[in-house]
């Protein structure tokens, strides 16, 4: 800054944690079984490492390029499911290179393209509404498919002993479809609980 010409102080902008970022990341491991919170970003080291220590984030690395980025989404992948959160065009090539990636916003087109899921508002409590969500839909989907297996096999079972004439067992196998397409159609409605961190 300068006053009558002359040099009077330098001025210094921080990157500030969001005011829930704390809750989310404490909350990720035992609700959503994420083993391992990482920040991997082109900022400065120190400011990386002082949002780090400000949200109890253990794994910080600054000053990355894009390549290095992609590079350590490519390790991790190779070790376990990845979800990559990023919001700006270098994001891109580690968002298609996670198992699931999120982009914040829609500042970039090719980010956009690049993630499996573009989150709007930017909102950490947007990423945990998708966690319920997906958790949700996920149960669902397992619970028609494997319980209406299940009881398939079992009514072939049923009729192969003789036990279910022909008839009976079309009108059984017709009635686990129909309970089967109706458990389903829970996906529907909305879960009770969308965000659970403080």
């Amino acid at each position: 800054m300068l006053i009558d010409g002359r040099f009077a102080a330098v001025l210094t902008f921080h990157d500030v944690a969001r005011e829930e970022s704390g809750g989310f990341i404490r909350h990720l491991a035992p609700r959503h079984g994420l083993e391992r919170v990482m920040i991997v970003s082109g900022d400065r080291e120190a400011e990386v490492r002082r949002l780090a220590d400000a949200v109890a984030i253990r794994d910080a690395r600054g000053a990355v390029s894009p390549e290095e980025k992609l590079a350590i989404v490519r390790a991790e992948t190779a070790r376990a499911k990845t979800l990559f959160v990023g919001d700006g065009i270098n994001d891109a090539p580690a968002l298609m290179a996670a198992t699931v990636g999120i982009a914040f916003g829609q500042h970039s087109d090719i980010t956009s393209e690049a993630a499996r899921v573009v989150i709007v508002d930017s909102s950490l409590a947007a990423v945990d509404e998708l966690l319920h969500v997906a958790a949700r839909l996920r149960r669902i989907a397992l619970q028609s498919a494997i319980g209406g297996m299940a009881a398939s096999v079992a009514g072939m079972g049923i009729a192969a002993a003789g036990l279910l004439t022909p008839v009976a067992g079309a009108m059984a196998q017709e009635l686990i479809d129909v309970v089967a397409v109706l458990n389903a159609l829970r996906a529907a409605r909305p879960p009770r609980v969308l965000t659970d961190f403080d």
